[in-house]
């Protein structure tokens, strides 16, 4: 009974993200948008930068803003730095008094506590001047049309949260990420133009700052700036999309293992209990297109890891116990397959997922070293 029950653990596993993946690229990606874009609609924007020990990209960052092609008098740039040991805070001192035709700010943490406490921190003492509120990563870089092309979907006033495809700078484009990156960003447009996606990019997220603010800014249970205010905003019945004609690129700078698990425990975190938060919050109003691609994302960030893993340990189980052949030859075939750099991304992601499920029964990692 071992291998029927293993097989079907592994149709399950393979079959529905497949399923859907081909679904949403067939049925939603190519379709318009259902939403009002104004090329020409220009509102006051505040980007917030979270910065610890950003000496070496702080400049390039800053130069990335101000070449952007958007009004400088509609741009606030706020920089919070937790308490950097590095040059940070005095790099962005002097570039502001070299750069006075675009507003600077910065805002000092007096320890480090993390990413999202970290924003919430310069929200809180320094309410924003813009509509919208833009977040972003010291190393995330933009094309020159980002601001502007991000900015043009909130002139319907449906939209809640905007964030920009991402893709690896040219010297990480061989890892698995970039693969990983290539049909994320498929799945997440497709979501995007059926209703809103449950997943959003750090390197560049916009949100209405009235929105940010009746939420009560950041939720920091989970660590990630980006997908959860998102989530929030989606079910309170706005849309929360990704854009294809926006990238931006980022590059990878840790360990990529551990960045993947760190990034599924805020992943894993915010689909246990993101839904729950917004409901206690009396925020929730039932969508019925959302709640069908929220299902389907929960069930693959939370319940399809463990599918495969308990579908290998019955097939092993059945091989060591009935020396089953049909067993070994199944696992050989996921050995061989594990040549293909798209099955080994696949599997490497359903590890990391496991991690950090794992992980968070103890806590999330809110602040990593670096």
């Amino acid at each position: 009974m071992l291998e029927p029950l293993a097989l079907a653990l592994a149709l399950v596993h393979f079959g529905l993200p497949l399923a859907y993946y081909w679904y949403t690229k067939v049925r939603w990606f190519k379709r318009r948008w259902d939403i009002t874009i104004d090329e020409n609609y220009r509102p006051r924007v505040t980007t917030v930068i979270p910065t610890y020990n950003e000496a070496k990209h702080m400049v390039s960052k800053l130069n990335n803003i101000y070449e952007q092609e958007y009004p400088r008098e509609l741009v606030e740039v706020v920089v919070v730095d937790s308490a950097s040991t590095d040059r940070t805070p005095e790099l962005v001192e002097k570039w502001a008094a070299e750069h006075q035709d675009i507003k600077v700010k910065i805002v000092h943490e007096s320890c480090r506590r993390g990413m999202v406490p970290a924003i919430n921190y310069a929200l809180k003492t320094n309410e924003p001047s813009g509509e919208i509120v833009v977040l972003t990563d010291a190393d995330a870089w933009w094309p020159t049309t980002a601001l502007k092309n991000i900015v043009k979907y909130f002139a319907d006033d449906k939209v809640g949260a905007v964030t920009a495809s991402v893709t690896y700078e040219e010297r990480d484009k061989a890892n698995m990420e970039d693969i990983y990156r290539h049909y994320y960003n498929i799945l997440r447009i497709s979501e995007s133009k059926r209703h809103s996606t449950p997943v959003h990019n750090g390197p560049l997220v916009a949100f209405r700052k009235n929105l940010l603010y009746k939420i009560g800014l950041l939720p920091e249970y989970v660590g990630n700036d980006d997908s959860t205010p998102a989530s929030v905003i989606a079910f309170m019945g706005y849309r929360a999309i990704q854009v294809n004609h926006v990238v931006v690129k980022e590059y990878i700078r840790e360990n990529q293992f551990w960045r993947i698990v760190r990034r599924a425990q805020h992943l894993v975190a915010h689909f246990v209990k993101t839904k729950g938060y917004v409901k206690n919050k009396n925020l929730y109003l039932y969508d019925r297109d959302f709640e069908v691609i929220w299902k389907i994302e929960w069930w693959l960030h939370v319940a399809n890891p463990w599918c495969l893993l308990a579908s290998l340990a019955l097939f092993l189980t059945s091989y060591i116990t009935s020396l089953s052949m049909a067993s070994f030859a199944i696992m050989v075939v996921g050995v061989f397959l594990l040549g293909s750099k798209v099955f080994r991304t696949w599997v490497l992601q359903q590890i990391c997922l496991a991690i950090a499920a794992i992980k968070n029964l103890r806590s999330v990692n809110i602040v990593w070293s670096k």
